[in-house]
């Protein structure tokens, strides 16, 4: 039995207890409600459904806690209780074989149909493992039945006509909603906290002034860690990539909002709108074994002209204007669709009154609407920039991976996001400054964005007020 539980989605298990558990204390406490008033609803403080919902919450909430700490510590509760089980000589090992010999036997545990290994202490650690897990589980749907059934008595017993039901629920969903904005602010400082601490463990190591100043960039070998060729890269393919797409996205929102049928936009838009469910490595082929190629060849035409010096363009495969372009195409839905609804969000007086003035079509949307819009057009196009930013399989793909400083858009580049992918992929030692260079990227690339962030929200708040 133990170890059926051993091998059973225990967050399956309980979520089931929980669905089950909240229907039925949902209609007991509603049915309770009703009977405490005597079958007269207007004699209750607060309506039957209220305090079903009261005795629900109460009843789900304990046992959705019991949940959440099986689910946080009930893996380590158990990994512990094995290593503690384990010889000796092997807790003599060190924290970090005993580590990875307990990972490799939850490995061999969670393959349900593994063979025997030959190894007979392998072989019982395993078993043991599995029959632990399975007791944890067990614990921990027995402790959330019984947080259940505490909360759906105590809930019933406050029941009565002047039972402030209504107050409570919404209590409790005000909480709900406390907690959910409070993970959400944890894991932004969580993440921000991990990048910080590693990038400090980096620059204690390699000098803060050579990294960001730095004009080579050769991590792989650890002999360089320049990260101006990497930052050039990002911001020229992310440059390009907006030349693309702030224009005919702006411009194709403009036409569908005030220019277009609506048998046209409702045609246009959604297809339009369908690039933004492409897959990213889709417009990597389509840039590599497309883009690239008609690049490469405009460059050598170019190269080719007369006046032209010679290797005045270096025509690789792989360039970043092939790679801009593409991801370009790939952001311009960003752009359009929230611009779109930016400016169909602007009231319709304001058209109606340009017009009781005399101003056409053309100077209404020029003079009217687009400076109303203007803030939310900033903001599409910041999230564009940041997107085109954050890219990473188009660049790899066409792109290229060279880390140098060039204005010339036929060569290769490449970017940030695309080295630290580099410098995490494969056999990596967490405590060399290769691999701890990648969090020193992320947490600059951070620091620039969230600048560039600050500076837009300013220009948005800025137009804001002058228009409202």
């Amino acid at each position: 039995m133990l170890e059926t539980f051993g091998h059973l989605p225990v967050a399956w298990l309980l979520f089931a207890v929980l669905a089950v558990a909240g229907f039925v204390s949902f209609f007991a406490g509603r049915t309770q409600a009703v009977t405490v008033g005597h079958g007269q609803t207007e004699r209750l403080n607060s309506q039957p459904n209220y305090h079903g919902y009261f005795v629900a919450m109460a009843t789900i909430g304990p046992a959705a806690v019991i949940l959440v700490l099986y689910a946080l510590f009930g893996d380590s509760i158990v990994r512990a209780q094995l290593a503690s089980e384990l010889p000796q000589r092997i807790r003599d090992l060190g924290s970090l074989e005993l580590g990875q010999y307990i990972d490799r036997i939850s490995e061999q545990a969670a393959r349900r149909d593994a063979a025997s290994t030959g190894n007979a202490l392998f072989d019982a650690a395993t078993s043991r493992y599995t029959d632990l897990l399975g007791l944890s589980r067990i614990i921990a749907v027995l402790a959330a039945l019984a947080a259940a059934g505490l909360g759906f008595f105590f809930a019933r017993r406050q029941l009565s006509v002047h039972f402030r039901a209504r107050s409570r629920v919404e209590d409790g969903i005000k909480f709900m909603l406390f907690l959910c904005a409070g993970i959400a602010v944890l894991t932004t400082i969580g993440i921000v906290a991990s990048l910080f601490f590693e990038a400090m463990r980096f620059f204690s190591r390699v000098s803060v002034f050579s990294f960001i100043f730095g004009t080579e960039w050769n991590a792989q070998t650890g002999a360089d860690f320049g990260a101006i060729p990497l930052f050039f890269g990002t911001f020229m393919i992310a440059f390009l990539a907006m030349l693309v797409a702030a224009p005919i996205g702006l411009l194709s929102a403009i036409y569908l909002s005030e220019y277009a049928s609506p048998r046209f936009r409702g045609v246009v838009k959604p297809i339009l709108e369908l690039l933004a469910g492409i897959p990213t490595v889709v417009y990597g082929f389509f840039a590599l074994q497309f883009v690239a190629p008609i690049v490469r060849a405009g460059a050598n035409w170019v190269n080719g002209l007369p006046f032209v010096p010679d290797g005045l363009l270096a025509a690789q495969p792989t360039s970043a204007l092939a790679a801009g372009i593409v991801m370009g195409i790939m952001i311009i839905p960003f752009v359009s669709s929230l611009s779109d609804d930016v400016i169909n969000a602007v009231p319709q007086t304001l058209r109606d009154g340009a017009y009781a003035i005399g101003a056409t079509k053309s100077e209404t949307v020029k003079q009217v609407v687009m400076p109303a819009a203007l803030p939310g057009v900033i903001a599409a196009l910041l999230l564009a920039v940041s997107r085109a930013i954050g890219e990473t399989m188009i660049v790899v793909m066409a792109a290229g991976q060279r880390a140098q400083i060039t204005p010339d858009p036929t060569a290769d580049l490449t970017t940030i996001t695309v080295q630290i992918v580099a410098l995490l992929t494969g056999d990596t030692e967490f405590d060399s400054a290769k691999t701890l260079s990648a969090f020193a990227l992320g947490f600059v690339l951070f620091i620039v964005t969230l600048i560039f962030n600050l500076i837009a929200l300013r220009v948005v708040q800025r137009y804001r007020e002058k228009y409202e």
